[in-house]
């Protein structure tokens, strides 16, 4: 049973990592990301690692995405400030 267990949540880590690496908005890929953060913490909670769970529920799935969130948000807003010149 917890075979099963840790496969399936292998599984889940492989599916979520595969779909950050295919998700094109930077928007769109850092809530990705988050949900990649928190699969990899089930699974350090399912490999009876709580300590590293926690971490890695803190860092990898709210202050990384929000990090990166934060920076998309800010270059978007420097790059709709800028008036285009006419080609």
């Amino acid at each position: 049973m917890a075979d099963l267990l840790v496969v399936l949540t292998l599984a889940l880590v492989v599916a979520a990592a595969t779909a950050a690496v295919l998700t094109q908005d930077p928007a769109r890929q850092a809530l990705v990301l988050a949900l990649l953060g928190l699969a990899l913490a089930v699974l350090f909670t399912v490999l009876q690692s709580p300590d590293v769970a926690l971490s890695q529920l803190a860092v990898g799935s709210a202050l990384t995405p929000l990090m990166l969130l934060l920076a998309v948000r800010k270059v978007r807003g420097r790059r709709g400030g800028r008036k285009r010149e006419p080609t």
